[in-house]
Order: C-alpha cells, then structure tokens, then sequence
C-alpha cells in the first residue's frame, strides 16, 4: 500500500446502535457467528477459592449446583489475547482483569475457578454446547448473542477505538465512515481495516463499509502485526488492548476520537437461569463493595 503521506479521515459512524442492555465481546463475541471451536491452547487453573463448596453453595445465591458442568467447579473458557482484561503470564497462567473478577465469583460462590484458554468464536460454542459454565472475555452484548445465551448485568465499559502508524494519519471531518484519502484530499477506495475475528469491531466495520474492505484475523496482536507489515491501513481494537499494542509496539498511535462505546459482560448458555443469577448476584455485590473497580484500577491506570 502506498500511501505514506495518506491521511485517515475519521468520521465516527454510529450507523449501528449499540444496545446496552444489562449484559454484553461480541457480545458474546457474537454468539451465532463462530467458528468450528479451537483445541484448548493452555488449561490453567486461578488460585483455588478456599473451601469449595463442592457445588452446594446456599445463601443468597439459589440452587445452581445441577447447573454446573463439574461439581465444585466454576469453568470460565475466554479467549487469553486481549489485555488487560485477559492475557497470559511468562508461565501461561491466564491473568488479567476477568480472572480475577471470575476467582472473586468463584469464591463467593465456594467453587473452585478453572480457566480455559481457547479461541474466542470457540469459547462462545462452549458455554452453549455446555462444556464451559460460563465465558469472560471482553464480551459485549448484543441481541443476536443474546438469542443463544444469557447475559448478566454490565460490569466494565468498553471502548472500541483506532490504531494507525505514526504520523501516517490525521484526523479530519466528521463523516459517517472511514475514508483514506492522499495528500490532495482524494478519497481512496482501497481501504482495509483490521479487526480481531468474532468481535463487535469486526461487526461494526463491515457493517459501515463491508465485508471487502475489512480484514479479519485471529487476534488483536495478529492485526496489529498486519498493520505494521502494510497489509492493512488502521485497526479497529477496544481501548484497553488497543493502549497495550501500542506502548509494546513503537512506530504505532491511537486516533483521539472513538469508534464505538459498549459494555462488557459474562455469559452462560441459554435458558441457564439459575447459575446467570447466581453469577449476577455475586457480580453485583462485587460491584457494589469496589472489588471490581479495585481490579481495575489494578490493570487500568486513571487517565
């Protein structure tokens, strides 16, 4: 692609609304839309909650044992490619922002967590084919997910925004698309935006300039990758991912204005009531008494 001089116009096109109903990466990474699930790339179990309560956990929370997959178990599949909310440490572990909310679930349910690391299509088949109790992976609502799952209540607020090279773009007008024009203002028709596959940024950039114009990989770090390799001219990632490439990857900015805001939520498969309430009613209380705000000021520094 030529066009170092280019510049990216960026005119915010909400041309889809953003439902933010009480649950939400695709929503479910949208649910419906996935992929012939992945083998499991790493399996590592969260520090144990103390105690297990081997599934009888009463209280507040109901009668959710005979909903669970494993007895005592709590098992959160998610996708271990989008920090800070999930990423991997030196020996594999699964860490980041929804481990740790998922382990404070665990332990206000007496469940032991265990976390699978899969691929993001093939963590939303696992919670509605019932080999995962639940998925946290960035996971935004959206209704056509929420026809083949169940969403709890929003507990983060994503922001979907744009990666370009550095001093390879600017930012001008206010249209209802993308557009890369030269540098005597002629809009180009050979845009190409790179997204992670199964995410509402995918979604949301087809939608607004179509399926040609858009190139789907199978992470964040892998669009990033083709952005510096010239094989696409801007990524469409969340903020939190987005911030990270960027301070780990030299030569790369993020535009000031966003693309799209959404929320973030856990999921369980359809119809599965009374393990969603129970995870929403701990969720809530966390919430409530700053837990989850606590770990994400862990992860997210205040602007």
């Amino acid at each position: 692609m030529k066009h170092m001089k280019k510049l990216l116009v960026l005119g915010l096109a909400l041309a889809m609304s953003v439902g933010l109903l009480t649950a939400c990466s695709n929503g479910s990474q949208d649910a419906g839309t996935a992929n012939t699930p992945a083998a499991t790339d790493s399996q590592s179990p969260a520090p144990e909650a103390s105690d297990p309560a081997e599934g009888t956990a009463t209280g507040d929370y109901g009668d959710f044992a005979s909903e669970l997959v494993n007895p005592g178990q709590l098992i959160m599949v998610t996708n271990a490619s989008f920090p800070p909310y999930e990423m991997t440490d030196d020996a594999n572990n699964v860490i980041g922002i929804d481990p740790e909310i998922a382990q404070a679930i665990a332990d206000k349910l007496g469940l032991e967590l265990v976390i699978d690391n899969i691929d993001f299509d093939a963590a939303l088949i696992s919670v509605q084919e019932n080999r995962a109790d639940v998925t946290l992976a960035g996971l935004t609502y959206r209704e056509d997910r929420d026809l083949v799952m169940d969403f709890t209540d929003p507990y983060a607020t994503g922001v979907q925004v744009i990666i370009v090279r550095e001093g390879d773009t600017t930012i001008a007008g206010t249209n209802d698309d993308l557009q890369l024009v030269d540098a005597d203002g002629n809009v180009l028709e050979d845009i190409q935006i790179g997204v992670q596959r199964g995410t509402t940024g995918e979604i949301y950039c087809q939608d607004a300039h179509g399926v040609d114009h858009v190139t789907s990989l199978d992470n964040g770090s892998v669009a990033v990758q083709a952005l510096l390799n010239d094989q696409v001219d801007c990524v469409v990632i969340d903020n939190g991912p987005a911030q990270e490439y960027v301070a780990a990857t030299p030569g790369l900015e993020i535009l000031e204005a966003s693309y799209v805001t959404e929320q973030y939520c856990a999921a369980v498969d359809e119809g599965n009531t009374a393990l969603l309430n129970a995870i929403n009613t701990a969720l809530n209380e966390l919430i409530e008494d700053g837990t989850v705000q606590a770990i994400m000021d862990k992860y997210i520094a205040a602007e």
